[in-house]
Formats: C-alpha cells, sequence, structure tokens
C-alpha cells in the first residue's frame, strides 16, 4: 500500500507540474507599462515598458550603425523603428551595460561603473510616499507619487522635454510663469539621436507668436501667425476629419498642440535632420506615414519679399504696386508714394502674412474698425484679420516692409495692402 501511495503522490505532483506548465503557457500576456522604486530595466534584460494599448514602447535601442546605447520611446505596432523621444540622446551609454531604476525621488540611467549619464534632476519631495515611472496610453513618461495619477501630481513627464517630436496632446511653445520652453530639435543624421542642428519653436518675444523653423540662430522658415484655425504659413495640405489644433494665448501660456479623434490612426509632428518639419499619419491600411503637410511647402517658403507659388515656373516677384529695385536681386520698392488721404487697399486672398514681428494687433477690434484704423495712420501699409473664423475678427497692422509673403493654391487667408490709388486697377 504504501508503494501504491507514493505512486499516486508522485503521479499528482508530476500531474500539478503538468497543469501549472500549461498554465503558464497559455496565460494571457500582460503589458506592464509601471516601473516602481524596486524594480529596474536593463539593458541585457531586454526589458521595456509597454503603454495601455500597446501603442508606445519604451526601452534601449542602439542604432543601424552604431554601439552607443539610449532610452528611448517608439511606436510598438509601427514594423520599422520610428522613435519619438530619446532620454540621453546627448549622453549615450558607450557599452551595452545600463539600467534604468527609480533612486533618491528620481529617474536616473547608470552606465556600466554606476554612474548616472542622465536624471529627471527633481529635488526631494515627500520620501514618506513612494513614486513610481509610468508610461501613458499618450507616449507620455511620467513620474508620480503611487497614489496619486492625477496630471496635476505628475512631478515629471518626458512631454515636457522633447526631442524630434511632437504627440497627440503634447504641447509646444512658451509657459509664462515658469519661464519653460517647449521646443523641437533634429536630430543630428537619420542614424545619430543626438540634437542636430534645427530646431521648431515659438517666438514669442517680438509681434504675434510665430513658430520658426531655424538654423542654429539663423531663421530659416516661418509658420505665420495663428489665425483661429492654423498657422497662416503652414496650410494643411489634407485635412483629416479625425485632426483637431489648439492653440493657447493666455496669462499662463503661449501653446500649440494637436488632437486626434481616430483611435486606430497615429499622427506625429516631426522635424527631420534636413530641417524639413512634418506633420505625419500613419494610417493602418497603407502602412506607411504620410505627408500631410510640410515646411517648407517649396521654393517659397524660404525668407524674400513676396513669391508667387501659382506661377510655373515658381518665382520672386512683387506685390501689385511694386516694382523690383534697380540693379538688385531682391527687394521691392512702390511705383507711386502713398498720399495718406487719398489711399485705398488691394485685397491679396490666400496669402501669407508678412512676418509679424513689427506688427501691431488688437484683438478686440473687427475687421472693418481695423481698415478704418489703418487708414487713419499714415504710417500703416497693410492689415489682416487676427482669427478668420466668424467673417474675420481682430486686427493685425504693418507699419513698415512687407517680408516673407506669399500666395497659396489653398489656405493662406485674406491680407489688405495699402497702395496708392494710382497703382490699383
Amino acid at each position: 500500500m504504501k508503494g501504491v501511495r507514493k505512486n499516486y503522490d508522485n503521479c499528482c505532483t508530476l500531474s500539478f507540474l503538468l497543469v501549472f506548465l500549461v498554465l503558464i503557457l497559455l496565460r494571457p500576456v500582460f503589458s506592464i507599462n509601471i516601473l516602481s522604486s524596486t524594480e529596474y530595466l536593463t539593458i541585457s534584460g531586454n526589458g521595456t515598458l509597454v503603454s495601455p494599448g500597446d501603442v508606445f514602447e519604451l526601452g534601449f535601442f542602439r542604432t543601424t550603425s552604431s554601439s552607443r546605447w539610449y532610452l528611448g520611446i517608439w511606436y510598438k505596432k509601427v514594423y520599422f523603428r520610428t522613435y519619438v523621444w530619446v532620454a540621453n540622446r546627448d549622453n549615450p551609454l558607450s557599452r551595452s551595460i545600463g539600467t534604468l531604476r527609480i533612486s533618491n525621488m528620481n529617474l536616473v540611467l547608470l552606465d556600466h561603473s554606476n554612474k548616472s549619464v542622465w536624471s529627471t534632476n527633481l529635488t526631494r519631495g515627500n520620501v514618506s510616499s513612494p513614486v513610481v515611472a509610468e508610461l501613458l496610453p499618450n507616449g507620455n513618461f511620467v513620474m508620480r507619487y503611487s497614489n496619486n495619477d492625477t496630471p496635476s501630481g505628475f512631478l515629471w513627464q518626458s512631454f515636457d522635454f522633447p526631442t524630434d517630436t511632437l504627440l497627440p496632446g503634447m504641447k509646444l511653445g512658451y509657459h509664462r510663469k515658469t519661464g519653460r520652453s517647449r521646443f523641437l530639435t533634429s536630430w543630428r543624421s537619420s542614424d545619430d539621436p543626438s540634437s542636430g542642428y534645427f530646431t521648431y519653436e515659438l517666438d514669442t518675444r517680438r509681434g504675434l507668436p510665430e513658430f520658426f523653423v531655424m538654423y542654429n540662430d539663423v531663421e530659416l522658415y516661418r509658420g505665420g501667425p495663428w489665425n483661429g484655425i492654423e498657422f497662416s504659413g503652414i496650410p494643411k495640405q489634407r485635412k483629416p476629419y479625425y485632426m483637431m489644433y489648439n492653440y493657447t494665448d493666455n496669462g499662463e501660456e503661449v501653446t500649440y498642440k494637436f488632437f486626434i479623434s481616430e483611435q486606430s490612426t497615429y499622427s506625429r509632428l516631426t522635424i527631420d535632420f534636413h530641417g524639413i518639419l512634418y506633420q505625419l499619419a500613419w494610417i493602418p491600411p497603407t502602412s506607411r506615414w504620410t505627408a500631410l503637410s510640410t515646411l517648407p511647402t517649396d521654393f517659397c517658403d524660404n525668407h524674400i519679399n513676396y513669391c508667387e507659388s501659382n506661377r510655373l515656373p515658381t518665382s520672386c516677384s512683387c506685390l501689385q504696386g511694386f516694382d523690383r529695385i534697380p540693379e538688385r536681386s531682391e527687394g521691392c520698392v512702390r511705383m507711386t508714394p502713398l498720399s495718406c488721404s487719398g489711399d485705398r487697399f488691394l485685397l491679396l486672398k490666400k496669402m501669407k502674412l508678412p512676418d509679424t514681428k513689427m506688427a501691431s494687433f488688437d484683438r478686440r477690434i473687427n475687421l472693418k474698425k481695423c481698415e478704418e484704423r489703418c487708414l487713419r495712420d499714415c504710417t500703416c501699409t497693410s492689415f489682416a484679420a487676427a482669427d478668420v473664423r466668424n467673417g474675420g475678427t481682430g486686427c493685425v497692422m504693418w507699419t513698415r516692409q512687407l517680408n516673407d509673403t506669399r500666395t497659396y493654391s489653398i489656405g493662406g487667408q485674406d491680407l489688405y495692402v495699402r497702395l496708392a490709388a494710382a497703382d490699383i486697377g
């Protein structure tokens, strides 16, 4: 009987082990998106955090031709790696040894010698409350107290420190209270995520806030001011129904962000290492990134006086009532001097508004009042609506030379240019 009992026990043990192994193999796979203070990610462990919905993944990577390692975020389901954020872009790991962990209320990235190469650099808060790091469904990597998952309770977030990509719900611009400026910086090359030469940033120091593509400190392309629907200098080549844009200008911040309502579609705004700005969408049936808009669109987006993109070939020219300055390759001069009292306005449609650095604006008045104000001011050279919605509201006035204007086949807005009566046909 003892032998039978022993065999029975052995069979039960074997059966239990088999059932356990089957359950392990068939168990559902749960994506982990939270890193606690007792956990860590390593290069050798090949561990990652995956956002709820499996859209984004955070982990270590290296580029094709490099032995250096980075901590970054990419799209999990896009079959070729598309990176949207890099933590240590300018301080890569030189060896395939690296650890991401929480230490002293901070996220830290440690190299092979246990030296920190990147950190969230937070001052120590409530040490009695544990903190966690979490990859959110929208791709935002945040640090928070474990008992507070509200956005207002975030101690740190990757959305405040963009690299070359703007994701839906993420802000670009300037926070007036904190002084923090959020802007995009290109990669150095297609295979090097370190900070490149081009940035896309919002200039709030002069005139109306406008986005610029910069090469170091040189303005290359101007996005035009926000007109209530879009930036007048970046007309959307395609306006999908699922994309919405938001521009905020109040006492706290001047920021821009976009949203998408179609959950199966990914979208991002990115500046590449050539300085080209793209609004891209990944539509599952096509399995490729499709450009919705670009800056520059063509030659006309360079900083020049006036460019007509509707003509073939595209060419620099002068507005009606202006002529080229003799013996100069660029620049225009009025054909007839303004007389102030007898001047009239020429309506130009589908225009990129001129550079607003020296413009004045008043959001309280309508377009008719704007025209009257410009006409009374003999130094006023042109005007336009600050907001094109509802027939046009607000007023933007220029008193100097009209720089960097162009026409569009679609998009743009109305610009009223002051001319001598003799120059209006």
